[in-house]
This record gives C-alpha cells, structure tokens and sequence, in this order.
C-alpha cells in the first residue's frame, strides 16, 4: 500500500540501459562512413560493442540506411542506422565485430 503523498510525487525516468551488450567509450578519429554509390563522409567513433556502434558526423541519415564503416584502417564493416540525432548515428552491424578489431578498437582508447 502506498503513502498519500507519494502519487503527487513526480519520478524521474529509469537510467536502465536497455542494450544486450554493454558499448565501450571509445575515440577514434578515423572512422569513415559510406552509403553505396556515395562518397565516404567522416566521423568519430564514440562507443562500440561487438553488435554496433555509435558514431559523430556532421551527416544525417534515415534510419534502415545501409553504410559501410570503416575505423583506422580496418576492412570495410556493413552495418545499418538504427537512429539519427543531435550530430551521432547509431549503427548495428550485419555481423559481429570480430574479435580482434573489438579489442583493437577498445584498446587504442584506453
């Protein structure tokens, strides 16, 4: 049974991360971003799991969008824009990251 008072209270939302796998913070300053037929546009990495990432670039694109990525000269990655916000775009990538690369990627940051 709850108190009187608290159905005025106002509650603030949950800080629950809802992600599988938690994203480690990286920053990488080469991260290359291209759609097919299209230029590569530059970005930054900011955080990465081993199933997506999210990246800072000044482009915007629609979510479903399909991309290739490419951090420090890593093979090309296919990955899919889940969101576009406020100058960052969250990726999913087609396939785990592999192994290797996560680790490289986590590493250089640190």
């Amino acid at each position: 049974m709850g108190y009187m008072n608290s159905q005025f209270r106002t509650v603030k939302p949950a800080l629950i991360e809802h992600r599988k796998v938690y994203r480690h913070p990286v920053q990488i300053q080469r991260a290359a971003i291209r759609q097919h037929g299209k230029t590569g546009k530059a970005g930054e990495l900011v955080d990465v799991s081993i199933y997506g990432c999210r990246i800072a670039c000044d482009s915007r694109f629609r979510a479903s969008t399909r991309l290739w990525l490419r951090f420090d000269d890593s093979s090309p990655i296919p990955a899919t824009t889940i969101w576009c916000k406020d100058g960052h775009i969250g990726c999913r990538f087609d396939e785990k990251l592999d192994h290797g690369l996560f680790r490289s990627l986590t590493l250089i940051s640190e």
